[in-house]
């Protein structure tokens, strides 16, 4: 390993040279308390900034154990860190000038989530840090601006490094702050499971946000106030005592007026699925980690998936067990979708109708008169829900606004009034039954069509020949958007969950890497995503690059959008 001093000079050496004698400085330089590496230097200063790392010594770290020992803990310091980080950054980038990228600084830039990302990464062992981050290495034209670069390695990244990365430098309670929230949340998420819970809604919490285009809270947002009924209590490790609203396992239906909170509620509940920072407003919102949001989706493909649950008996003969478009409908999509979530191993569905194939979700008394079932080839959702519940786990919460004929089926029924929340399930269940009575007994009673054999989840992917030829398979990503592997784009648009694009840049790389290394023809969908998994629980991120070092832009998927961007992508071979 090279000293800063030797750094410093061959910067000296290579001032004023054309652009691509950067590439000298390749390898880790002692700074005294950490390790700079130059991981990868850029060709010109057009083109992405350069990779830049830093390691530094548990030891001279000094974070305690209990901090980062535990999974959940050392993710919420590692994001802790990240936005600090960030925060010193921000403060000096581009202040190194030169052409194109030439000063840029970067790192991973945190929403209201707290995420596992590979921009800073702390080794459970021994509390040693490494952190990932960009650099637009500077030039006039193409021709180096050494002194420049000196001024970012030598003053403005040791001075960010210093302040944020080292324990004793740092707010002792504020840091204690985020782990005692951390330790919190994953209290209420154990015991979602032994009381019964798809979701806990914290008394107080705030879930309108800003706008459609910032995820903070609204200012004077109404503070959510569980009902009476629902109300489940828990004493958290260092909160103590809270209260708020538990969203039982079974079938749960959300209704109300327009603009009374309904699709709000059910927001907060998918991304519950992910801790948020304090002041959020959602830090004690808490659904299961598995909870998969379910829509229509006109358009998508579907590979050989079993729909056979939900559509059979159509006029042109297609096989449902092993279902293949290339341009789904939406009732054939989101009966796809549910099947998917089903073998992701979800074991709770939220669904908004706003966003649902009516055909797919219910048929109404009078078109079940005119249309007969024999004619017609879907079963709604609302005739397998019970049989999901009962028969496979899998819970639902569901927002209706036009549609009475789910209050039959439901266990629970929140009516959300000016973003209140009350349970009208007595009252619902009620006026279903008075209803029921008025239409002679048949109003929502239709005999449903029988338990339906449980899908098979056979689907064995193998790898794309061309691909896996490819010695430089490319991939890009646009947002949370698209990915584009090779040259086929796969659209993830509809992957709500999907919080940040550092998860779909995640994504790419696991396309990549099932094209390069895992589609063999023999595992079945489970089986690959499994491997996915545990190859990045046991190596983090880190697992899935190939190159010599890891992009600073990554951010940990869920199993769920794991297996919803291999079901969207078109190349897929089954």
């Amino acid at each position: 390993m090279k000293t800063s001093e030797e750094l410093r000079r061959m910067l000296h050496a290579i001032d004023h040279k054309s652009y691509p004698a950067y590439k000298d400085l390749k390898g880790a330089y002692s700074f005294g308390t950490y390790v700079l590496g130059i991981d990868h230097v850029q060709g010109d200063p057009f083109a992405s900034p350069s990779r830049l790392s830093i390691l530094i010594n548990g030891t001279r770290a000094s974070f305690p154990a209990a901090y980062y020992r535990e999974k959940h803990c050392r993710i919420a310091l590692q994001d802790y860190l990240n936005r600090l980080f960030y925060q010193e950054i921000e403060k000096y980038t581009f202040k190194a000038k030169g052409s194109g990228k030439s000063g840029l600084i970067s790192v991973s830039r945190c929403g209201q989530e707290i995420l596992e990302r590979s921009a800073v990464t702390l080794n459970p062992e021994d509390g040693g840090l490494h952190i990932r981050l960009a650099a637009g290495f500077p030039a006039n034209g193409r021709t180096i601006n050494a002194g420049q670069l000196e001024r970012i390695l030598f003053d403005f990244l040791p001075a960010c490094v210093e302040s944020v990365f080292f324990y004793k430098k740092l707010p002792a309670a504020k840091v204690q702050a985020v782990i005692h929230l951390a330790e919190d949340q994953h209290y209420i998420r154990t015991q979602l499971d032994e009381r019964g819970l798809c979701a806990f809604v914290a008394n107080g919490s705030v879930l309108p946000r800003q706008s459609g285009v910032s995820d903070r809270p609204m200012k004077d947002g109404i503070p959510f106030t569980s009902p009476a009924t629902m109300e489940v209590a828990m004493t958290l490790p260092h909160r103590g005592e809270i209260r708020g609203m538990g969203i039982r396992k079974g079938i749960t239906l959300i209704v109300g007026g327009g603009y009374h909170g309904k699709s709000t509620l059910l927001e907060a509940l998918e991304l519950g699925v992910y801790n948020h920072i304090a002041g959020d407003g959602r830090e004690y919102v808490i659904t299961r980690e598995d909870a998969v949001k379910i829509r229509a989706e006109d358009g998508r493909s579907i590979k050989k998936t079993d729909i056979s649950m939900f559509i059979n008996n159509l006029p042109n003969g297609r096989d449902t067990k092993a279902f293949y478009s290339e341009d789904a409908s939406g009732s054939t999509s989101q009966a796809a979708n549910v099947i998917e979530g089903m073998e992701s191993g979800t074991t709770a569905f939220l669904i908004d109708e706003d966003t649902c194939a009516t055909n797919f979700m219910i048929r109404d008394e009078l078109m079940q008169r005119v249309v007969c079932r024999e004619e017609e080839p879907i079963t709604p959702f609302i005739e397998r829900a019970r049989f999901l519940y009962e028969e496979c786990g899998i819970s639902s919460i569901l927002v209706a606004g036009s549609s009475g004929s789910y209050f039959y089926i439901a266990d629970a029924v929140i009516q959300m009034d000016r973003y209140v929340p009350k349970d009208i399930t007595d009252f619902a269940k009620k006026e279903a039954a008075g209803y029921a009575a008025e239409a002679g007994g048949s109003a929502g009673k239709e005999a449903g069509p029988g338990s339906p054999n449980l899908p098979s989840f056979d689907r064995r992917p193998t790898f794309n020949a061309a691909l896996r030829r490819d010695d430089r398979l490319k991939t890009k990503v646009h947002g949370k958007d698209s990915i584009q592997l090779g040259r086929e784009d796969i659209d993830l648009r509809y992957l709500e969950q999907l919080t940040d694009s550092e998860q779909s840049t995640a994504l790419s790389f696991i396309l990549a890497l099932a094209e390069k290394s895992l589609l063999n023809g023999r595992q079945t969908m489970r089986e690959l995503v499994d491997s996915i998994c545990d190859l990045m629980e046991k190596k983090g991120l880190a697992g899935l690059a190939a190159s010599s070092y890891l992009p600073t832009d990554l951010a940990m998927p869920r199993r769920q959008e794991i297996f919803g961007c291999l079901n969207r992508y078109r190349g897929l071979k089954l």
